[in-house]
């Protein structure tokens, strides 16, 4: 027959009903995907905030920062498709320096930049003998020169200037190995992120130049 009985129609809804209710049930317990708290998902991606706060610096007509290129000698290309060629051997021509330079009122600036998982300290093994070298010499000549390093699992950002940097570099000559955190509160200059300039490192500068 086409039509149900008045009955079977009635067993069908309650039937119905009853799945509708068994589904969204206020109690039942339903799997959820838990977010992970690890710190691969915190923090944010120091390369990128600095080059992001440099790009709003320039389009400001601020200060002119940019990340040094490193000079590369290619010595093997695989061809293998000719819109996509490939390096694959190549070595840097001479040393890196410092990630980043440019000017900023009239002043040299010049800076590196690091990231740390450790939450109690710095490792200064992270820095070679020549940057630090480097950035010695840029103070010397008169230009601002330091470091920013970044603390990824406190999620925390300093700068730290090079003559202090120079000092903790040749305390680890013959003592600790690192600057600690608690240094860095107390010698460095914390660097809070923002929306349109995410690090912005130029007013703490600010502060430094006045006290000159």
């Amino acid at each position: 027959m086409i039509f149900m009985s008045v009955r079977s129609y009635f067993k069908y809804d309650v039937l119905q009903y009853k799945q509708v209710m068994i589904m969204n049930y206020p109690n039942r317990k339903v799997k959820r995907k838990r977010k992970s708290n690890t710190t691969a998902n915190r923090g944010m991606n120091l390369e990128s905030a600095i080059n992001d706060t440099n790009q709003f610096y320039i389009d400001n007509d601020m200060a002119y920062i940019y990340k040094k290129p490193i000079p590369i000698q290619v010595v093997n290309v695989d061809y293998k498709k000719r819109s996509a060629a490939k390096i694959v051997e190549a070595y840097y021509q001479v040393p890196s320096t410092t990630d980043y330079n440019g000017i900023y009122k009239g002043k040299y600036i010049d800076f590196e930049a690091k990231e740390t998982k450790n939450k109690t300290s710095f490792p200064l093994k992270n820095i070679h003998d020549h940057q630090v070298e480097h950035l010695i010499n840029v103070k010397r000549h008169g230009g601002i020169s330091f470091i920013i390093v970044y603390f990824s699992t406190l999620d925390e950002t300093f700068l730290l200037l090079s003559e202090h940097v120079k000092r903790f570099y040749d305390r680890a000559k013959t003592g600790r190995k690192s600057i600690t955190y608690d240094e860095f509160v107390s010698y460095g200059r914390r660097i809070k992120e923002g929306y349109r300039k995410r690090l912005d490192f130029l007013s703490i500068i600010d502060d430094l130049l006045k006290m000159e």
